[in-house]
């Protein structure tokens, strides 16, 4: 399972290399603003995808002496860290398009532009679907994060590719490209992105302080325990938290005061084991307590 986030993460940088580089030179070769901005993006998302692929490596690092909890809560760190860096490219890519429309200068090769912004749509399309299957099946945030850059990549991407086809046809229907769509797509661009970022550092904030897992998730334990059929059986104190895919829970169980240990062992044994079974990934902790 640790191999197959590792590979999904290299996967993702690879892709993202190359995208880089040629984002980087039409951009550049082309005079266009916004594929230089989809290129900040991508060197965003470049550093997105080693950050995770480091995070899921020592997120997954079994616990000892100084994290007796384990190392879960890196891959929300690196998530929050990803968040940041996605709202410094945006004020970048804004700042960049603003200059564009100052000294409106004009764009050259669109046809270029449109080929690479295209090529790039469709590899992210299909690397971020990727990363949310193996996101989902190890409920990994750093993979999630580095998912979501990829999603929100295919949709900037093929925007400014639009944009771009829009400024050629209006070199036919006009004397001259409306060059200003360029710089207008790329502060889309910003804005749509920093919404991601916004929604990433939600997603991230809320495990490292502590919050509660899913109304599902803790419905299934409430289930689990009442399945039981003890008489008299409760429980109070339920607490759930989540760090990186890790989940916990503990609660104080109330049993009759004339069960042996063994006996209220053996059922907190089988609450463990069902609980276990039903929610991947999860560390249950019960105190037993006398019924008043």
């Amino acid at each position: 399972m640790i191999n197959k986030k590792s590979n999904t993460a290299r996967l993702s940088i690879i892709s993202n290399t190359c995208l880089i580089i040629m984002k980087i030179i039409v951009g550049i070769f082309s005079g266009s603003v916004s594929i230089v901005s989809e290129a900040i993006h991508s060197t965003i998302d470049l550093l997105a995808s080693v950050i995770a692929f480091f995070s899921v490596k020592i997120s997954d690092r079994i616990p000892d002496d100084e994290h007796p909890y384990g190392h879960g809560k890196f891959e929300n760190v690196s998530g929050v860290i990803e968040g940041l860096l996605i709202f410094v490219a945006a004020i970048w890519i804004f700042y960049e398009a603003v200059n564009k429309i100052i000294f409106q200068q004009q764009i050259e090769n669109i046809g270029w532009g449109v080929i690479v912004m295209s090529v790039s749509a469709l590899i992210n399309y299909f690397i971020s679907r990727r990363l949310y299957k193996v996101a989902k099946e190890t409920d990994s945030i750093a993979l999630e994060a580095d998912a979501l850059h990829l999603k929100v990549d295919v949709y900037t991407s093929f925007g400014v590719a639009s944009g771009l086809s829009l400024i050629w046809v209006t070199g036919f229907l006009f004397p001259k490209p409306v060059y200003i769509l360029d710089p207008i797509i790329a502060m889309i661009v910003a804005v749509f992105i920093s919404r991601e970022a916004f929604i990433l550092l939600n997603n991230a904030l809320s495990p490292l302080l502590d919050s509660r897992l899913p109304n599902e998730e803790i419905e299934i334990i409430r289930q689990v325990i009442e399945g039981q059929k003890i008489k008299d059986i409760s429980f109070h104190q339920l607490r759930t938290r989540k760090a990186g895919s890790k989940k916990y829970v503990d609660m104080h169980l109330e049993m009759p005061q004339d069960f042996s240990v063994k006996e209220s062992h053996t059922i907190c044994d089988a609450i463990e084991k069902e609980i276990e079974t039903k929610i991947k990934n999860i560390e249950v902790h019960i105190h037993v307590e006398p019924l008043p």
